[in-house]
């Protein structure tokens, strides 16, 4: 592709792919999705699935072309081991793990459900084992052997998910998991950012730093509370990082995990790198979770929001009269089908000006004179004033 900044699918910044810019950048062949929406998404205050949902879901994502899928823990409730189970017995084209705390009781239970994958967590911050946990230090080490020694001894494929690792002494948390892989096991180590602490450029720096004490495969579980999640993730992945931990619309604890649309998307537009996932299938999977689950999500969300594809603005709707049809990414990023958006809308409110008048009007069948047209801005800025919002095809034509 001699220009990947722009195709007939989107027009991104062609600086993203100058040498000085991509010099040091170090993504892996190989990377992955790891869709974390029907545990820790569901962890969302007062968010909800059930055992159907949740298989729904699964296929929805596996159909999607992501590449694994924490399918629950089954050691929360016998509906979430159901949930489980039922969606390994789906052989879906992904693979699903289950998720467990650092004990061999929760191990067994992954194991009853038929998984061959786990995600098994422990607080691994001092501060956080003594405090929250109120546990001697030791107690996490010997937990964590344990457990992961008895998962390998199950043939389980083990990611070792050390919680609030961003906020723990850079030694303390590099001692553990070189013990841990040494005498337990790992076959993966997830770098956790569980209170969504962690800037940016702070990232490659514990990517480089764990890479240089053990040789596993490196994930990461960025949270969002400051809104970094996407962005934290994909610093991670330029680094190195094989996996990235995300889900559906950003769902998740507080402020919620990474969500996987920005990241899959500007990965694919900005940097050239494909993870195989169907993006047309973004905004209908989205719609979908939050239909189910009840969860409102502001208009202009970014890739799924249900408003991102209307123009007022009169300057703008301006260009979409001169281009819009024929050349929609020089108005827009990305076509609205690439995420499964509908097209591009032009509408009538406060900052409509005579482009938008015209579009309407052709809409309608219709035409005035310029002065006409000057005089209906006006009067679609007032009835748009007085209703606090935008204007209906219909109510522009009582205004004519």
């Amino acid at each position: 592709m001699s220009e990947p900044w722009k195709t007939d699918r989107w027009f991104v910044s062609p600086w993203n792919y100058l040498p000085e810019v991509t010099a040091g950048l170090n993504f892996k062949k190989q990377i992955k999705i790891h869709d974390v929406t029907l545990r820790d998404g569901e962890q969302q205050a007062g968010l909800v699935f059930s055992k159907d949902q949740k298989v729904a879901l699964a296929e929805k994502l596996a159909e999607m072309g992501v590449h694994r899928i924490e399918a629950g823990m089954p050691a929360v409730s016998a509906s979430d081991a159901a949930a489980v189970t039922e969606i390994v017995k789906r052989n879906l084209p992904a693979e699903i793990f289950a998720f467990c705390r650092c004990m061999k009781d929760d191990v067994a239970r992954a194991v009853d459900c038929g998984v061959k994958n786990i995600v098994i967590e422990i607080p691994s911050s001092e501060h956080l084992i003594r405090e929250a946990y109120r546990w001697p230090l030791e107690k996490a080490v010997e937990l964590s052997i344990e457990a992961t020694q008895f998962a390998k001894e199950n043939g389980l494929y083990t990611v070792y998910f050390p919680i609030d690792a961003s906020r723990a002494d850079i030694n303390w948390f590099l001692d553990l998991i070189e013990k841990i892989s040494t005498e337990g096991h790992m076959d993966a180590l997830v770098l956790v950012d569980t209170f969504g602490g962690i800037s940016p450029h702070a990232v490659p720096w514990l990517v480089r730093k764990v890479k240089e004490r053990i040789a596993k495969p490196i994930e990461v579980h960025f949270h969002d509370d400051f809104g970094m999640g996407a962005a934290n993730t994909l610093m991670a992945l330029a680094a190195g990082a094989d996996v990235a931990h995300t889900t559906v619309a950003g769902t998740g604890e507080r402020a919620g995990n990474a969500p996987y649309e920005p990241l899959v998307l500007s990965l694919l537009t900005m940097y050239g790198v494909d993870l195989g996932i169907k993006t047309e299938k973004m905004y209908p999977l989205a719609k979908y979770l939050r239909e189910i689950a009840h969860m409102p999500l502001r208009p202009n969300h970014p890739i799924i929001g249900d408003t991102i594809g209307q123009i007022e603005s009169g300057i703008v709707a301006g260009w979409y009269e001169n281009c819009g049809l024929e050349l929609p990414t020089e108005i827009a990023p990305f076509r609205a089908d690439l995420v499964g958006q509908n097209r591009t809308e032009v509408v009538l409110g406060k900052n409509s000006g005579v482009p938008n008048i015209n579009l309407a009007l052709a809409a309608l069948g219709r035409t005035a004179t310029e002065e006409e047209k000057r005089g209906l801005v006006e009067r679609v800025k007032a009835k748009s004033f007085e209703k606090g919002g935008l204007l209906s095809l219909e109510e522009f034509a009582d205004l004519l």
